[in-house]
């Protein structure tokens, strides 16, 4: 019976956080503030919040500030400033700031301090009280819950596959099926896990997701608020996948 205290851990690990991920989900699908009413719709910058982040509202104004040949994003990862008289609204302004008096930087750089910009702050929190994005103490809570049901259905996977190789082959099959039980239940989690977020990374709740599912990909802007970089040409697409070297090992 040496499996026995291995279940019992088993057990804890996937009741624990199966308690977790649900109290999550149930607080998100209640909305934030307890707004129940359905908004109205979207600025393709809110819907580059709610499907990606802040981040993908960086990509949003870099992209369109490509375009119009105010900025030159390579494909080797450097943005350089082609004209820099001032942008055309604060998110552009923001972005050179964040390049920098220098007029060149690499684009991994450049992301995350426009990210962090009031203008992207004060965006977030006017959707959050619409009730169309997650508060950031649900964010947080939901991610972590997903994160605790993958590594408690992973470690009761090993736990189960420890214990049988403890007993002997003709004990094996009661072993099995008493751990199926957290297993299964861990599994069903994980499952819950990925569908209260789909493709949305825990930015929209439940009024975010609906009305970014409504929206049409014919636009491009609309299309790269939503799907993110991918739907871009080879070229750009390169010059957003390019790592800052000072990140790596």
């Amino acid at each position: 019976m040496i499996w026995v205290p291995l279940l019992l851990v088993a057990c804890v690990l996937a009741g624990v956080s199966c308690a977790r991920v649900c109290r999550a989900s149930v607080a998100a699908d209640t909305g934030p503030g307890g707004v129940t009413a359905e908004p109205a719709g979207l600025t393709v910058s809110e819907a580059a919040y709610l499907a990606g982040g802040p981040l993908r509202v960086t990509d949003l104004t870099l992209v369109p500030m490509h375009r119009a040949r105010l900025l030159l994003l390579a494909h080797t990862g450097w943005a350089t400033v082609v004209d820099g008289s001032g942008g055309r609204d604060e998110l552009e302004r923001a972005v050179l700031g964040a390049i920098g008096p220098g007029g060149q930087s690499r684009i991994p750089a450049v992301r995350p301090l426009v990210a962090d910009h009031a203008s992207v702050r004060a965006l977030a929190a006017g959707l959050v009280a619409r009730g169309l994005a997650l508060p950031e103490e649900q964010r947080r809570s939901m991610t972590a819950g997903a994160r605790a049901v993958r590594a408690a259905f992973l470690l009761t996977l090993a736990l189960g596959a420890g214990a049988v190789l403890l007993v002997p082959a003709g004990e094996r099959v009661p072993v099995v099926a008493w751990f199926s039980l957290p297993l299964v239940a861990a599994g069903l989690c994980v499952l819950i896990a990925r569908a209260d977020a789909p493709g949305y990374a825990c930015w929209a709740s439940p009024a975010g997701r609906r009305l970014l599912a409504g929206l049409s990909l014919a636009d491009p802007l609309t299309a790269l608020a939503k799907r993110g970089t991918d739907v871009l040409e080879p070229e750009l697409r390169a010059a957003f996948r390019v790592h800052d070297r000072r990140h790596l090992p």
